[in-house]
């Protein structure tokens, strides 16, 4: 059983959660996420069954779609609705639409985020979380990620003192971190509320089965009708085809004389057929040569 299920995660499981329950329903230990998804949000989490787990490393370089709601007057410790307040100041008047819109402009393209202390970035060999869990203060350090198209979805609901946003960003970027800065931009604390993940890379919501769903196909043995094929997987690479010689070579992780065409991505996929067979770079210290990265016997 190879391939991508693509889960549509509920709310109140973590990442590690949904690999774990696919595992006992399946009956397999091969299976991999492609992107933690905050315990509290839903939306799309593809898993890698079988040899597609060898992709894993590749899908989580994909550009993720979000669904936010930005809070204002109020930040907590976890930068979402399920931390404690340790700030707080109700705006007497929203901001305009047209205040937020040009502060969203100022969040898009490359940006700089300090990542939460509730995540699980390493520091000195530690998550941050543990280091919040134990009260402890250590240096963050920052990072560079891309916001593509940033957006407001809904307009300002002056009870709840929130309003939507349509992310498109790069791996690595916290939407509780971007909810926050947009909050200090506007002049007030903030926090992020429902947070929905509508796609990974090209997998998109109409795509994917909820746990039920899963469980039902596994009652009736239609499991492998679920599965997305692997090739879903390296639809941000260049893909290189070829013949059944070239095949052999491929499938012994053979080094190979570089294509007579220029790969616009490295690494890049190699077909043979329609089946996806490797993900081959150019060799980084020979030239005229490509060399295997991962290969799927």
């Amino acid at each position: 059983m190879d391939g991508i299920l693509p889960l549509w995660k509920p709310a109140g499981m973590t990442s590690h959660d949904c690999v774990m329950r696919i595992r006992r329903l399946l009956q397999t230990k091969k299976v991999g996420h492609t992107g933690t998804l905050d315990p509290d949000a839903e939306g799309v989490l593809p898993l890698c069954i079988g040899k597609a787990t060898k992709l894993v490393p590749f899908m989580t370089n994909t550009s993720k779609t979000y669904l936010a709601e930005v809070i204002l007057g109020q930040s907590t410790d976890t930068e979402d609705a399920s931390g404690v307040v340790i700030e707080q100041k109700i705006p007497h008047q929203m901001p305009t639409n047209e205040n937020i819109e040009h502060v969203l402009n100022m969040f898009t393209g490359d940006i700089v985020q300090i990542p939460p202390m509730y995540s699980a970035v390493r520091v000195n060999g530690k998550r941050l979380y543990e280091y919040a869990r134990a009260q402890e203060t250590v240096e963050r350090p920052s990072r560079h990620v891309t916001i593509e198209h940033l957006e407001q979805t809904s307009p300002v609901d002056t009870g709840d003192h929130s309003f939507g946003i349509k992310v498109v960003c790069s791996k690595g970027t916290y939407i509780r971190t971007l909810c926050v800065d947009i909050g200090k931009a506007l002049g007030y604390p903030a926090h992020m509320g429902r947070l929905i993940r509508m796609e990974t890379g090209s997998i998109a919501k109409k795509a994917t089965y909820t746990f039920e769903q899963i469980e039902q196909a596994v009652k009736t043995c239609q499991v492998h009708s679920l599965l997305l094929d692997m090739r879903v997987g390296i639809g941000n690479m260049d893909q290189l085809r070829v013949d059944e010689a070239t095949r052999q070579k491929v499938l012994f992780g053979q080094k190979l004389p570089s294509p007579s065409q220029k790969m616009s991505t490295n690494p890049f996929a190699i077909i043979a057929g329609s089946e996806l067979i490797a993900i081959y770079q150019y060799h980084p210290d020979k030239d005229g040569e490509i060399k295997p990265v991962r290969v799927f016997h």
